[in-house]
């Protein structure tokens, strides 16, 4: 049976069987949704004019010519990007330490207490798998199973291989490992499928099981190669599903691994303290219309299977075909069947990777840039925009804005040199310098948000294995995500220059999970348009203003040392130090859980197999 993305005429406008399982009410008023909703706008939108009110009078003290006209638009495209990270973080925050059950009012299914009796729901747990390391991957999803197998509740899950690979030794090292893993603990609960091509890629893979098997499941979930998820962690999201029958997908919030990478613990150290808040404060106002990343979630396999069949969008490469983000539409076309789409906004156990390499980061982010675009086509189809719920309009669009507003941050830096060339005497300097002050200041608020829940939170430096360590920790993350962010913005740029060519069509492909070098050839072919627009924009402005320069070095610095920085951080040596030290250490590298525990057990095995 084919698994190939459909028409947009083919979507249902809402599962037939929907009257027949909705409970008569959200799980939180729509009113209450509203007034939040409202909030950010107002909020947002006075955070805008502030800026642009600051602009406009920092390009009218000599008259406003065009480098101020362009600066303007710049400063305009960066501010809603950020403007939304600091309102959703000073929510969260207030949420988490200034308001009693303030984490209720984000996500009120986890006020009542719920029943701890028998599984009743059957979830099928799926592992999508493309040209990983099998053995790598299984380990992960044994893991897993013996995990709930000790809570008692193991026979309610079933676990299901969905393998697109194309290469065949690794499709032969794939069967041959399910194969034992069956032969081991009995066939009647693990599952092993691969399909001859791989046509819509991991969304097709998982229609494909919708089709073909979900008619025997409740709930499904999802796993990538790299995902981890602990047995409570997985018990507590099917029972809430069972529990409100209006929820259609539940998203956990998904934290990174321990990491032998420099580069992956570090990203990862900034990504678990700064998530905290900012999606807590997402999650207030979004509500019903949350985000679906497309793994280490719970999903209702019925209303999915009906209601959420990707389109073949129209049209020739890079913008048309199969749709490469399916995860934030499937959950809009979720929403726009009747159910809610929600995150559960705490941590728990529920991990992932992340990349071991600058390099590798970037074309993470290049991929989902190509996909994230699609998104404009997507909502110029006749109808399809106007049946879906506004929130989900908007995050679409934000999802638009994510890359398209990037290019902004280095036409921003080209331009200064010009601008301080025309700046005369009176130029309004301490103006200039409050303006650029509270844009970094609102950039970096989701991150100084997270360290403060930390310090504000009981036992909370201890976790991250005392003051020093995480001060210092924090110290070398916040340097780190200048300079990383200096070079994703100029690979962003490069991107969609060539994608408005026409010349770039990313595909499906396994992504580096363990720690590797990149020597200097590597780094230099992938980063040196970063380190020559650094340099020419750093010589600029020694030239023409000294002082800009000194100013400017924090974020200038990412370009400039894009080769060296992508080498460093992706040097074993420097990794093994970082493990040593126990810097940008996350609290599962002092104390593990017990699923990780179960994963070095059976990644020991498979190392004495192989």
């Amino acid at each position: 049976m084919s698994s190939r993305s459909g028409p947009l005429s083919t979507l249902p406008e809402k599962p037939a069987h929907a009257s027949a399982t909705l409970t008569p009410a959200l799980i939180q008023p729509l009113s209450t949704l509203r007034r939040r909703r409202l909030f950010m706008l107002v909020a947002n939108l006075a955070t805008v004019a502030l800026v642009l009110a600051g602009m406009v009078a920092l390009g009218a003290h000599d008259g406003f010519s065009l480098v101020d006209g362009l600066l303007l638009v710049c400063a305009l495209a960066i501010t809603p990007w950020n403007s939304i990270g600091f309102w959703n973080a000073a929510v969260g925050l207030y949420l988490l330490h200034g308001r009693r059950r303030g984490v209720e009012a984000a996500a009120p299914f986890l006020a009542p207490p719920l029943p701890e009796g028998q599984i009743t729901a059957r979830t099928a747990i799926l592992l999508t798998v493309r040209n990983e390391d099998p053995s790598r991957a299984l380990a992960r999803l044994k893991a897993v199973k013996a995990d709930l197998d000790l809570t008692g509740h193991g026979g309610a899950f079933d676990f299901h291989v969905l393998s697109d690979t194309s290469r065949p030794e690794i499709a032969a090292a794939e069967e041959a490992l399910v194969a034992a893993w069956r032969a081991q603990e009995g066939p009647s609960r693990i599952f092993y499928r691969r399909r001859a091509d791989n046509a819509g890629f991991k969304a097709g893979n998982i229609r494909a099981f919708c089709t073909d098997a979900g008619e025997r499941y409740d709930f499904m979930l999802p796993l990538d190669a790299d995902s981890l998820m602990g047995a409570d962690t997985i018990l507590s999201m099917v029972r809430l599903m069972a529990a409100y029958p209006r929820l259609g997908i539940l998203q956990s919030l998904v934290v990174g691994l321990p990491s032998q990478s420099a580069f992956g613990r570090i990203f990862q150290f900034g990504m678990r303290h700064g998530m905290r808040s900012y999606t807590l404060g997402a999650s207030w106002w979004a509500g019903d219309c949350g985000p679906f990343w497309g793994h280490n979630a719970v999903i209702r396999v019925a209303p999915f299977r009906d209601a959420c069949h990707l389109p073949e969008l129209p049209g020739g490469a890079p913008f048309g075909g199969p749709v490469l983000s399916h995860d934030q539409v499937e959950a809009v076309l979720m929403r726009r069947a009747g159910y809610e789409v929600r995150v559960l906004p705490v941590e728990s156990e529920s991990y992932e990777e992340n990349p071991p390499a600058a390099t590798d980061f970037v074309g993470r982010d290049l991929r989902w840039c190509l996909g994230n675009l699609q998104y404009l086509r997507l909502l110029t189809v006749p109808g399809f925009a106007r049946s879906l719920q506004p929130m989900s309009r908007f995050q679409l669009v934000w999802a638009i804005l994510m890359f398209v507003t990037v290019p902004a941050h280095p036409a921003l830096l080209a331009l200064l040199p010009l601008a301080a060339a025309d700046a005369g005497p009176a130029y309004p300097a301490a103006l200039a310098l409050a303006l650029y002050a509270g844009m970094m200041a609102m950039a970096l608020l989701p991150k100084l948000a997270g360290v403060a829940d930390v310090l504000l939170t009981s036992g909370g430096v201890a976790r991250y294995g005392g003051a020093l360590r995480f001060a210092a920790s924090v110290a070398v993350e916040l340097v780190f995500s200048f300079l990383l962010s200096a070079i994703t913005a100029m690979a962003v740029t490069l991107e969609m220059v060539r994608l408005l060519l026409g010349r770039v069509r990313a595909s499906w492909r396994a992504q580096a999970r363990d720690g590797h070098g990149v020597d200097f050839a590597h780094a230099a072919r992938a980063f040196w348009p970063q380190t020559v627009f650094g340099l020419a924009v750093l010589a600029a402005l020694l030239a023409v203003q000294p002082v800009l320069a000194l100013w400017a070095s924090p974020v200038l610095a990412g370009y400039v040392l894009a080769i060296p920085f992508t080498m460093a951080t992706a040097d074993p040596r420097l990794g093994r130090l970082c493990v040593r030290l126990g810097l940008c250490a996350v609290p599962e590298e002092f104390r593990p859980s017990r699923v990780q525990r179960l994963l070095a057990g059976e990644s020991f095995e498979a190392r004495r197999a192989a």
